[in-house]
Formats: C-alpha cells, structure tokens, sequence
C-alpha cells in the first residue's frame, strides 16, 4: 500500500492507469468536463482526490446496475434457473 498526499496531481497517463482505462479516454472526460483538470503548462494535470472520487462513483454506479440487473433476473425467474444449471454443472464435474 502505498501513502500519498491527497492533494497529489497526476498526469493523464497516471489517472488513466490508476482509473484502468486509456489516456485518451481521461482526455474525453476532462474535456467532457467530467474530470476537472488544471493546466499548469501546456500539459493536464488533475488532482488524486478528484480521480479517485470518479472512480469510486463509477463503482457505484456500476454495482447499482448490477444489482438491478439481478433483480430483474430474479423477478424473471432466470435468476434460478441459471443458479440451477451452474450447479448440476459443478454436480456432473464432481
């Protein structure tokens, strides 16, 4: 684990590393107006706090529609059965 100063700014290629997506993707977002970012010079900089706050969001929204999506299935009745098939898959391997 590593310890950084939350006020740390990162390059677009370090966000998009920390973020698992492309340094062109950041760029999209910053420009988006997603990520804020500052330019100090000619390059982007955006602070740590902010990348791990759309990250964590991200995660959110992503369990959210998860969760949703099961229900859903549940709600169908898909849900069991495919419980159903992994498990006399599993029985059949045993």
């Amino acid at each position: 684990m590593l310890v950084v100063p939350q006020n740390t700014q990162l390059t677009t290629g370090e966000a998009a590393q920390l973020l698992g997506v492309s340094r062109p993707t950041v760029v999209k977002l910053m420009e988006d107006g997603v990520l804020p970012f500052s330019r100090p010079n000619s390059s982007r900089r955006i602070a740590l706090h902010d990348v791990l706050a759309y990250k964590e969001q991200r995660s959110r929204q992503r369990r959210e529609a998860l969760d949703e999506m099961t229900a859903d299935a549940v709600d169908m009745g898909v849900y069991d059965q495919a419980i159903g098939k992994a498990r006399g898959s599993d029985d059949a391997a045993a």
